[in-house]
């Protein structure tokens, strides 16, 4: 019996994590994320993978199963429930992650929470969770039972000795697996150029106590609201030091409401104010902990940066921490917070000039040690941009896995009569955007006016005439945006260039309306190109009179 493995995201990319696994038909989905948008992405949202080739075979659609509750794993699922409503499984806390999501579209969903290590059987598959060490709790890996042997997906995860809630990766059971004999492992790669092991999460609770004992005046933190296990350390260096503490931003203040109901946040109810409680404490009493820590230009710390923000101004004595570094394509945007923090005085740690931050991606010697303790006889690296999954193919030849596929959204592993091959492109995987309150594929043509615009900007050029008469009535009269600081010497010159161009057009003979807004846009066009060799977007108005 054939088993199939489709990749709907995640190969080639950071985010927009999504793989279907079929088998005799049946068609349980690991994983639905997002992805952030990317800087030429222009007025778009959020990405997500396109499950429409899904849709049509909804029937076959059993489960999904999500390996943790980060939102590059399950930001999409709201959106493929509404379209495929399936139950969804996942850890206690992965499901209460999901479940916010999902409850905020409005949309109702069947999700089931489940132990670690116990198999589950529903809708033809037989699958269990196995605990992973990760950057957000209650992270899994998940092992399929199937007709050609075991299929296991890792999570995101590290090898972590000292972990914040005492749930290492579990590789016992993972060992265990290999044993049985793994047919098929997917895996996180997105640290797989990185040499060594990732220091444990530990191993920050020093520095970060070290910077909030030393801070003169108030703290204010910034990093991923999931990121619970950094959050309580922070909590931590706050109480050790008598300050009181205060969430700001709307996830920050969701998901640690969601820990401490589940018993994963510990902060005394005495300790925790209201923003507006606590900013009438002293400097020196205060912890603020925010989001923000990507450079999102509305999250609290942006807000705070350039002095928008409705209770927290910057005070020269306020020490910033940021314990986070950021995700490829942030960096520009985060750059910018720390720069206009720092002109205000403040003193800024990061995750470039502090020891504040560390991964939760396993790196070279712990993916290693994972291949060596799961034992495949295939393996497909996951998570990442191409050079991260052909680094990581690159470290399972050099561990001797017998078979190593290095894939790309679209392409599909099919194992059968004992064999692994590759389907390429077998789907349409490409970026489905959410743009504003329309959700769907914005073509690629809207995507390149919005450059285009943005680039070269626009100019608006309206004109009266008589067409039965031939004549110019009024105008031209032009407006440009985005044009040049000093735009009239060159509109004049395009206005009069207008005017020769319905001038030459009327004495052709007959017009009509299409005649003359081809007649002043290539007129405007020639005259900008030559004037200030921009190519901007040129929108004739036309009215007849």
């Amino acid at each position: 019996m054939t088993v199939r493995v489709t990749f709907l995201g995640g190969l080639g990319e950071i985010g927009r994590n999504c793989a279907s696994l079929e088998v005799d038909g049946k068609i349980a989905l690991i994983d639905c994320g997002i992805m952030f948008p990317e800087e030429d992405m222009l007025g778009v949202d959020l990405v997500l993978p396109d499950w429409s080739w899904l849709v049509e075979r909804s029937g076959d659609v059993r489960c999904v199963v999500l390996t943790h509750g980060h939102e590059d794993h399950v930001g999409s699922l709201a959106y493929f429930l509404q379209d495929i409503n399936v139950p969804v499984f996942g850890t206690e806390f992965s499901v209460a992650m999901a479940r916010g999501r999902v409850e905020e579209l409005g949309v109702e969903a069947d999700f089931r929470s489940i132990a670690d290590n116990e198999w589950v059987s529903y809708g033809g598959f037989r699958f269990k969770l196995i605990p992973v060490s990760h950057s957000v709790p209650h992270g899994s890996g998940v092992a399929f039972e199937t007709p050609q042997g075991l299929v296991v997906h890792s999570g995101d995860f590290k090898l972590d000795p000292t972990p914040i809630d005492d749930r290492p990766t579990d590789l016992p059971s993972f060992a265990d697996l290999g044993r049985q004999g793994v047919r098929l492992l997917l895996a996180d790669s997105t640290n797989a150029e990185n040499p060594g092991f990732v220091p444990s999460e530990r191993s920050l609770g020093k520095p970060i106590k070290d910077i909030v004992h030393h801070a003169p005046g108030r703290v204010l933190a910034a990093c991923f609201a999931s990121h619970v296990h950094r959050v309580q350390q922070i909590i931590n260096a706050a109480l050790d030091d008598g300050r009181h503490i205060a969430f700001l931003g709307r996830s920050m203040h969701r998901v640690s409401q969601v820990g401490r109901e589940l018993g994963v946040l510990d902060v005394p109810e005495d300790r925790l104010l209201d923003i507006e409680d606590l900013i009438e404490l002293p400097p020196h009493e205060q912890m603020v902990i925010s989001t923000g820590s990507q450079g999102e230009p509305f999250a609290a710390l942006s807000l705070i940066a350039s002095g928008r923000h409705k209770f927290i101004d910057i005070d020269p004595d306020d020490t910033v921490l940021i314990s986070a570094t950021p995700i490829p394509g942030n960096e520009a945007a985060v750059s910018k917070v720390i720069s206009r923090l720092l002109k205000t005085g403040p003193t800024v740690y990061h995750g470039r000039n502090a020891q504040v931050h560390v991964s939760g991606h396993a790196a070279q010697e712990e993916l290693k040690t994972f291949l060596n303790v799961v034992r495949p006889r295939a393996f497909v690296p996951v998570h990442g941009e191409f050079r991260h999954l052909r680094a990581h193919a690159d470290l399972a030849i050099e561990m001797q896995v017998p078979e190593v596929f290095a894939l790309a959204d679209g392409d599909a592993i099919v194992l059968e009569d004992g064999g692994a091959r590759v389907e390429r492109q077998v789907v349409d995987a490409g970026y489905v955007y959410l743009d504003g309150s329309e959700f769907g594929d914005v073509r690629g043509t809207v995507l390149r006016d919005r450059r285009h615009l943005a680039d070269e900007g626009v100019i608006i050029v309206t004109v009266g005439v008589k067409l039965h008469t031939a004549e110019l009535i009024y105008g031209p009269e032009l407006d440009s945006h985005g044009l040049t600081a000093e735009p009239q010497p060159v509109l004049a010159k395009a206005s009069e260039a207008v005017k020769l161009a319905l001038s030459d057009a009327f004495q052709k003979g007959e017009c009509d309306i299409n005649d003359v807004q081809q007649a002043v846009r290539s007129a405007t066009r020639r005259v900008i190109r030559e004037e200030i060799a921009r190519k901007p977007v040129v929108l004739p108005v036309v009215m007849e009179v």
